[in-house]
């Protein structure tokens, strides 16, 4: 062998040494979520709403439909127990807790100020009956107890529930309590209660039914649901009230009807009839302005591209999540959508991992954008296919 063909020999070797990355961007394997963005242009409310900040999104897609002051720091006053049964639930999915449970009420549980379930210092309660009771009833102290629980204290709990904000993107939001109950440290906005009540939705559906419940009874004493769109709306399944004297009503309301799912917040109204009226405006604008269009689901294979260096050839790429947009109703047919690959696919790849794009055009508008990832893992090649697969990647 010449030195020449041993030097290109060389080379090549030297090549299929190399990381994937030196032929193809790196890939996130990052949790990824739909993009979502506000309609640029969307049909005015139909009347004030009484509140000092209000949003209205999207269920599906988290696409913004309405919106004042959303941004604003805001005390979310009891709306906080949202936050404090998200940990829960996911105490709850981690089998680190369980709804039988027997849970004693410590004495700073049972000396809660403001809205109580009546538990009983040194009593065992279950978990189900406290979460029911924090939820319908907004028992300060069921949510104490809760959180002693799960945290060893109100104190660390509260941080657990600031890292669980953190990781959904709440970056207006801090938690300093389990409660809600007022605290300089302890604030929201109308975005981030959204988003949180959006979580919930879709990350914990076996609990969310307990939202729609109209009345608790526990140690003999009956309590509605504070919530009064309940008995004014079919659609209405939940969410949470709040109040305080600094923070007026609250309300985070989420409704459903043929498919569709929205999701309204309203922070600092002057009454329980304003917070109800306000959301039930927002809800109905949602209504009859917009419709949710699910154009793929999760999972389902977009395409099949070439993976150079594989121990296959192909590999099947699905969407991250759900591809949905809403739009203005009759809008809908004009939607289209355009795929993209990052560029050679160069194993090794995991599955999960982000490899493209999705877009939702409604006409030459990008309105939606959600990551194409790989629907399973793609181990390196042979010798022989990396060496093959190094020649052709000279020529993409």
């Amino acid at each position: 062998m010449t030195n020449h063909h041993r030097c290109g020999l060389a080379a090549l070797l030297a090549l299929l040494t190399l990381p994937s990355s030196a032929a193809t961007p790196a890939a996130s394997t990052a949790p990824v979520a739909a993009v979502a963005s506000a309609l640029p242009a969307t049909p005015a409310l139909p009347g004030p709403v009484a509140a000092r900040q209000f949003i209205l999104v999207d269920q599906a897609t988290g696409q913004t439909l309405a919106a004042q002051g959303e941004d604003q720091r805001a005390e979310p006053a009891s709306i906080t127990k949202l936050m404090t049964a998200y940990v829960v639930f996911k105490a709850l999915g981690e089998k680190r807790l369980r709804l039988d449970e027997p849970v004693t009420i410590s004495e700073r549980a049972w000396r809660a100020e403001g809205s109580r379930t009546f538990v009983e210092v040194g009593k065992q309660i279950p978990v189900e009956v406290l979460i029911k009771g924090m939820i319908v009833q907004s028992g300060n102290d069921a949510a104490i107890a809760l959180a002693e629980r799960v945290g060893g204290s109100e104190q660390a709990f509260a941080e657990l529930m600031n890292a669980e904000a953190q990781r959904l993107g709440m970056r207006g939001t801090r938690f300093a309590n389990a409660t809600g109950l007022p605290d300089p440290q302890l604030y929201s906005t109308a975005r981030d209660i959204a988003t949180l009540s959006r979580a919930i939705i879709r990350d914990y559906p076996q609990f969310y039914s307990w939202y729609s419940l109209r009345e608790y009874e526990f140690g003999g004493i009956r309590q509605p649901n504070r919530n009064g769109l309940l008995a004014r709306d079919a659609g209405v399944d939940g969410l949470k009230t709040g109040h305080t004297a600094s923070a007026g009503y609250c309300l985070a309301s989420s409704a459903m009807r043929a498919g569709t799912r929205f999701v309204s917040v309203v922070l600092g109204s002057e009454s329980p009839r304003k917070r109800e009226e306000a959301s039930m405006l927002l809800l109905e604008h949602g209504f009859r302005n917009f419709e949710t269009v699910r154009l793929r689901k999760a999972g389902d294979t977009v395409l099949r591209p070439r993976v150079f260096k594989g121990g296959v050839e192909q590999i099947e790429i699905v969407p991250a999540t759900d591809v949905a947009t809403t739009v203005q109703r009759g809008r809908a047919a004009a939607l289209r959508t355009a795929t993209t690959v990052d560029g050679p696919l160069v194993a090794p790849l995991k599955a999960g991992q982000r490899v493209g794009e999705i877009r939702v055009l409604d006409g030459d508008r990008i309105v939606q954008r959600v990551p194409l990832v790989a629907k399973t893992a793609v181990p390196e090649g042979g010798l022989w296919a990396r060496l093959r697969d190094t020649i052709l990647l000279w020529f993409q």
